[in-house]
């Protein structure tokens, strides 16, 4: 049996769907669907039972020995613009510490969602060595919610005998649909395409970048995934290659470029509008992002990242420009 939180969102029903796609359907999802249309993501997706986020620490999982054998915990407020930050640290880190508490007395592998949010303006880079960790300086309440239990698992003298932590770096793809303001760039360009047929970036705000040259790693949610699964399975094998580990693809690319290929999937002449970036962002914004993926590569010396523009391609014209974009059986 394996446990998924956060299940019904972005990448925990793309998790459930590449698990699904391996032939195991003994999965217990965690989540809330509240008002949002999340609860479309998991139309055609086999599990076996569904828990509400509030009850999960009083399911009969965790009495006696666990016949779990592995857990995602993609679950958590993922709003990089949320300001509450006592809310943060309930629902992303001191959640996030009991599952891994709970894991560690079990003996269950584990992965969870950290994010590239720690990294802050990446003064101090984007290496993900654990010697580095504890002086990271997020810039905004979310990074900071994610960046305390980094910390906390890395002081822990019981951890997990498999453990993983995976910082996020700009993920797009299918099941971001629910996500609104806080959807890739990738999908609120198609959606500026078919409604105006133009779309808007922010100038920069630097001397240093020009507009839509800030620049980001961008990593495609199939890749994320497959990433995830490997290294849990790995480390069942492997034990010792647990820890923190950077999921990007270790490669910059500019807004531009990520709106051309956008254009160019549905065959269109790139037509983009430049806007001020709101004040309230300009603080907390960050102009480059790349992962250091020495680390990954070591422990999945085989794993290949799909290059932007294909994954883009991929995403356009086999989820986005269909009638229904959602995930569906191989």
């Amino acid at each position: 049996m394996i446990l998924v939180t956060g299940a019904a969102g972005f990448i925990g029903s793309v998790i459930v769907k590449q698990l699904n796609d391996l032939g195991l359907e003994d999965i217990i999802i965690c989540d809330n669907f509240e008002s949002q249309d999340k609860w479309k993501n998991l139309r055609g997706l086999k599990f076996n039972s569904f828990i509400q986020v509030q009850d999960l620490f009083d399911h009969s999982i965790w009495r006696g020995k666990s016949s779990l054998k592995a857990i995602y915990h993609m679950g958590a407020c993922s709003d990089t613009t949320e300001m509450n930050m006592d809310f943060l640290y309930k629902n992303n880190t001191l959640f996030t510490n009991k599952l891994l508490s709970l894991a560690a007395t079990k003996n269950i592998p584990i992965v969870y969602a950290s994010s590239a949010a720690t990294y802050g303006a990446g003064e101090s880079g984007y290496s993900d060595d654990h010697e580095g960790i504890s002086g990271l300086k997020p810039l905004n309440k979310y990074g900071y919610s994610k960046q305390l239990s980094d910390e906390w698992i890395l002081k822990q003298k019981k951890k997990p005998k498999v453990w993983f932590g995976v910082k996020f770096f700009n993920v797009f793809g299918p099941h971001e649909y629910h996500k609104g303001k806080m959807s890739s760039v990738v999908y609120q360009a198609f959606n500026q395409i078919h409604d105006v047929g133009e779309v808007k970036l922010f100038k920069s705000h630097r001397p240093d970048f020009g507009d839509g040259e800030q620049l980001r790693d961008f990593v495609y949610v199939k890749d994320v995934v497959r990433a995830m699964i490997a290294l849990i399975e790995n480390g069942k094998k492997r034990p010792e290659i647990s820890g923190i580990y950077n999921l990007g693809t270790g490669e910059a690319r500019s807004f531009y470029d990520l709106v051309k290929a956008t254009f160019e999937s549905l065959d269109l002449r790139p037509k983009i509008h430049f806007i001020d970036m709101p004040e309230e962002l300009r603080n907390q914004y960050q102009y480059f992002t790349q992962a250091s993926m020495k680390k990954l590569n070591k422990a999945l010396p085989k794993f290949k990242f799909m290059k932007l523009e294909d994954a883009i391609d991929d995403y356009v014209r086999n989820h986005l420009s269909k009638d229904d974009p959602y995930l569906s059986k191989k």
